[in-house]
């Protein structure tokens, strides 16, 4: 991947569109996908998408009770198994069970995460954002590879942000042991790392055929925002201070099912065959972002860096040794 890459395809989709548009000419009857957070917010449209397209889905669940309930809103080939990114241990046990029911993966979509949170560490002290959005993926998928390699052309697709804009990985404070934390700061940097694994990733699957991508879902109300009082999110501009949504911010803003449909495109459109490691918004390739770029658009930099792809890379597997 380069700086260059990050150009429009013309997909021919837009920001709005949806998910019966992306998938109108796909069939996945045959294929099995491992969706995270696959039963709140943009991961269960994510869900009800492909079991639509005739996908076999499989949903990672921290609170079965919930999933149980979100999940029975839809037909399909769905089961679930108990799952929290915080937690190395039931990462590695839900990924044994998956080796138990299956013989190869066809799409892995790293949807779960969490925004904007107070500080906190999980184990073995990691900043929360950076070990539950990146870590806890990156423990999941690399257990995952192997089922991985097995499909015919497999995609991972990481769901990242246009947060990442704001700064990239703290080199010398991941873990934020030395410096004030800034809940945005670290949620850009999980972020961040979430593009660059799937540019680190996406060379590592080249070999079988496969391929990995980032996407920025779009501004969506969904759970993801539960950290955030009404009153932060009136002063971000999301909310009039009365709840409601302003006219300008309903605009940009999308549906939950809207906010799936760039997973859904690169997790199955062929025009991105020869595009490893990109990232992606509304639909199709996101452009490098220059001076004319709107805050909320566009791709920064230093996620296209395959350097720094590849150190984080080191990175996070010594964090997993060590853990």
């Amino acid at each position: 991947m380069a700086a260059a890459d990050q150009k429009p395809l013309g997909s021919g989709f837009h920001a709005k569109s949806e998910p019966h548009e992306i998938l109108a000419d796909i069939d996945l009857t045959g294929k099995t996908a491992i969706i995270t957070g696959g039963y709140s917010g943009i991961g269960l449209e994510t869900t009800r998408a492909l079991t639509e397209a005739g996908a076999t889905v499989i949903v990672p669940v921290r609170d079965p009770a919930k999933a149980e309930e979100n999940l029975s809103t839809i037909e399909g080939d769905i089961s679930s198994a108990k799952m929290d990114l915080a937690d190395l241990d039931s990462v590695r046990g839900f990924a044994s069970s998956v080796y138990d029911s299956i013989e190869s993966l066809d799409l892995l979509i790293n949807n779960a995460g969490i925004m904007a949170c107070p500080l906190e560490r999980v184990r073995p002290g990691w900043e929360s954002q950076f070990g539950v959005n990146h870590m806890g993926h990156f423990a999941l998928t690399k257990a995952l590879l192997p089922l991985l390699e097995k499909a015919s052309a497999p995609r991972v697709v990481a769901l990242s942000s246009v947060a990442h804009k704001r700064n990239g990985i703290l080199w010398d404070d991941i873990q934020f042991e030395k410096t004030d934390y800034n809940k945005w700061v670290a949620y850009a940097q999980a972020k961040s790392a979430n593009a660059l694994f799937a540019n680190a990733l996406s060379r590592r699957m080249q070999a079988f055929g496969g391929r990995a991508f980032s996407v920025h879902p779009g501004g969506i109300f969904t759970p993801l925002q539960r950290h955030l009082p009404v009153e932060e999110q009136v002063e971000l501009g999301w909310l009039n201070k009365d709840g409601s949504v302003p006219p300008a911010v309903a605009e940009i803003f999308k549906t939950p099912a809207q906010g799936c449909t760039t997973s859904l495109w690169a997790a199955t459109s062929p025009l991105l065959n020869d595009m490893p490691g990109v990232y992606c918004e509304d639909c199709d390739v996101a452009q490098l972002m220059g001076e004319d770029s709107l805050p909320y658009q566009h791709c920064a930099p230093h996620i296209t860096v395959n350097d720094d792809a590849e150190r984080l890379w080191e990175i996070s597997e010594e964090l997993l040794t060590s853990a």
